[in-house]
């Protein structure tokens, strides 16, 4: 069973292009974005995925990690 903060995560991950995701990164604004969608941004980082605790690019492991949650949501979707 997922926990809320890795529901977090995964929404975070989707929101990655993953056509150039080495060229697109991503910035979560702390005085713009939800709580929540910082906190995972900063645990999405200290797990190795982006190479910034706001957001930042994918690192490999990141694009594996997204690739998997967009490919479910996709399968889910349908």
């Amino acid at each position: 069973m997922c926990s809320e903060e890795q529901l977090q995560e995964i929404k975070l991950l989707n929101q990655f292009n993953l056509e150039s995701a080495t060229a697109i990164g991503i910035k979560v604004h702390a005085s713009e974005a939800a709580p929540e969608a910082v906190a995972a941004a900063a645990r999405l980082h200290a797990k190795g995925l982006t190479d910034q605790s706001d957001g930042g690019y994918l690192t490999e492991r990141g694009i594996e990690a997204a690739n998997h949650a967009q490919l479910l949501v996709g399968l889910l979707s349908d």
